[in-house]
């Protein structure tokens, strides 16, 4: 098992931008991918970006996609999430996941053994 302790979160304007951070201490060896999610109130938990630990394939949710850049920093066993252009609906807590295998879905939260605390993202008009 992992610890993931995100940061980066805030309040920001329409337009503005913000980088979160994720950093995964312990078993950090087996680490298989890393990808983002994000959960406003009262709607389930979406993908937003995700990343392949050792190849750094990406994936990006339509809604993100041109605005957000997922990447990673392997000596500093570190995923990051810039996010560009924000718009009010961005707003949820965000959060970053760790998968250590290379099946499951990883558009399902169910997919992915570690989970950071979350971090909220609020984006005013």
């Amino acid at each position: 098992q992992a610890q993931l302790v995100e940061s980066g979160g805030g309040l920001v304007q329409t337009g503005g931008s913000l980088r979160l951070s994720c950093a995964v201490s312990g078993r950090t060896w087996s680490t298989y991918s890393m990808a983002w999610f994000r959960q406003a109130p009262g709607k389930e938990r979406d993908i937003v970006a995700h990343i392949n630990w050792s190849s750094r394939n990406t994936y990006y949710a339509d809604s993100v996609k041109g605005r957000f850049t997922i990447s990673r920093d392997n000596a500093k066993n570190t995923v990051y999430l810039q996010m560009n252009s924000l718009k009010p609906d961005d707003t949820a807590v965000y959060y970053c996941a760790r998968k250590t295998y290379a099946g499951g879905n990883m558009y399902e939260p169910g997919s992915y053994n570690d989970w950071g605390q979350g971090t909220q993202v609020t984006v005013s008009s």
